[in-house]
């Protein structure tokens, strides 16, 4: 989802024109980010918590080359979810679970069944029993059992 389709939906929820809820939606963004910029911390309740925390200076490889490459300290934001997100994004797994499980369970119920007696879908349906243009009724010479050899 963009900020753009954020703004679109709260405006419709709440009456407000998009040009207005834009703003309101960017504010509230740059409050975040200064807050993050001054005091390294924002808890958000209900939502989580944004917080800068400082990754030490590291030895790297670079994956292409091998070589060895020192990565410098920096600073970088980290999110802990809150224990509303956390609850809501575990039935959205748990639902995944179910669905899963529920085609895993369907799938062995089909392969139990047996398949229907006529031909498979890509194959032409078989010539056994049907006359051949051009034979009048006789045999192919395919089938020993169907010849007429005259005996």
């Amino acid at each position: 989802m963009t900020k753009k389709e954020i703004v679109k939906t709260i405006s419709e929820e709440i009456g407000l024109t998009q040009l207005k809820t834009k703003e309101i939606v960017q504010k509230t963004f740059d409050a975040i980010v200064d807050t993050l910029v001054e005091d390294r911390r924002i808890e958000l309740r209900n939502f989580g918590v944004f917080e800068v925390k400082k990754r030490a200076a590291r030895k790297a490889r670079n994956p292409r080359t091998g070589d060895k490459v020192y990565v410098p300290e920096k600073y970088v934001v980290t999110f802990k979810p809150g224990k509303e997100m956390e609850e809501r994004v575990r039935e959205l797994e748990r639902r995944a679970a179910e669905q899963q499980q529920a085609t895993a369970q369907a799938e062995q119920t089909t392969e139990s069944t047996p398949p229907p007696a006529s031909s498979p879908p890509n194959e032409p349906p078989s010539a056994e029993g049907q006359q051949i243009p051009g034979t009048f009724g006789a045999s192919s010479g395919y089938d020993s059992d169907t010849s007429q050899s005259g005996s």
